[in-house]
């Protein structure tokens, strides 16, 4: 298995922890432990202090289970595995895939999501996400176009990275209806879901919707826990779970223990921790509005509808690669260039996420500025 290299990973590699702001962060700002501890409930915090460092059960602590079934309308928790987010992504790809087969995927896309694909020896076909004035969409008849007698699964991500994209109800039942219609099952990335700044525009997850929906989320984006490594596949396609239970043995075989008790408090405290992040990324996002009616002539705003990232365009003869080097040389600020993201015509992302959002952004207008 041959892969290119994971050219975002790479790139925060590079620079992530060697600059003062992170311009395009994809996720909102870290709670410490302290905070996290401060929202525990008393059964969470009596296991956190009488907890054992010794191995934890493959498919994920029974509670820990429990609590992310109950953030489903159909699952029960023995629908669930427990694995990291980017090790999700590999073990569900691997059980599902064989060389030959052909898979869709929604692009721009962290690049997992159909890189795995390629490696297995699949025939990938991207589905673009394409610029409609000063908004985002999908071509629904071109995925209708796509599906082939040996379409074997569709990739989705809604909430969308790197856009902040969130289709419509009736466009995920259409997406599901031609699944449906061929046997494909559909992969949907949600990591990004429960941060709708509309609630009642909130997707259902796939996996409550489709017998061969397969829903992979965790707590490095929505719950601001990206250091606990921390994620889950949940599917009612009990063979195709326990045939990636199986695949774990050969990858981390079971979680920290003292990740799932804290992923436990979590998902407990999980409403509070949401309005938390969504009141950090609704500041953030008045912010950004204004700053691109002010910066108008030098930008396109394709504003977000869910999630801490979106996907807005330079308008001008300087490529955004360049704005972004000078930027990390002069002012010790990183923003992403779509390049990445193999997605060029210089769009770029920026995190709406974390709290020196004002800073980063008044340095960015004042670089551009000349000043």
């Amino acid at each position: 298995m041959q892969f290119r290299p994971f050219v975002l990973e790479r790139y925060f590699a590079k620079y992530e922890f060697a600059v003062e702001h992170l311009l395009s962060a994809s996720d909102p700002e870290s709670l410490t432990l302290q905070e996290l501890l401060a929202l525990a409930d008393t059964q969470s915090l009596a296991r956190w202090q009488e907890l054992k460092l010794a191995y934890t059960d493959s498919q994920g602590h029974p509670l820990l289970r429990e609590a992310i079934a109950g953030t489903y309308s159909s699952i029960d928790p023995c629908d669930v595995l427990v694995a990291l987010p980017e090790e999700a992504i590999f073990i569900a790809m691997n059980c599902l895939l064989r060389p030959g087969d052909h898979v869709i995927a929604t692009f721009p896309a962290y690049q997992s999501l159909h890189e795995i694909a390629g490696s297995l020896g699949c025939r990938l076909t991207r589905w673009p996400l394409s610029q409609n004035g000063e908004r985002w969409e999908l071509d629904l008849g071109l995925l209708a176009d796509s599906l082939s007698d040996d379409t074997r699964l569709i990739v989705i991500n809604f909430p969308h990275n790197p856009t902040g994209f969130l289709p419509e109800r009736a466009t995920l039942d259409a997406i599901l209806d031609l699944a449906r219609r061929r046997g494909v099952y559909i992969f949907s990335d949600e990591m990004y879901r429960w941060l709708e700044y509309a609630p009642e525009r909130r997707l259902p997850a796939v996996c409550d919707l489709y017998e061969r929906g397969v829903s992979l989320s965790g707590l490095s984006k929505t719950f601001s826990l990206p250091g606990l490594r921390l994620g889950w596949l949940a599917t009612a396609d009990r063979e195709l779970l326990a045939s990636c239970a199986v695949f774990k043995d050969y990858t981390t075989i079971c979680g920290s223990a003292p990740s799932e008790i804290l992923g436990i408090m979590a998902l407990r405290a999980g409403e509070r921790i949401i309005a938390r992040n969504l009141g950090i990324i609704r500041a953030n996002l008045h912010l950004a509005d204004e700053f691109f009616v002010r910066q108008q002539d030098r930008f396109t705003w394709l504003r977000p509808q869910a999630g801490p990232v979106c996907l807005p365009r330079l308008l001008s003869d300087l490529s955004v690669a360049a704005l972004c080097e000078g930027l990390l040389e002069r002012k010790s600020v990183m923003l992403l260039p779509g390049e990445v993201f193999e997605f060029g015509d210089n769009y770029f992302r920026l995190g709406l996420g974390r709290r020196d959002f004002p800073e980063g952004l008044a340095i960015l207008e004042a670089y551009l500025d000349g000043t």
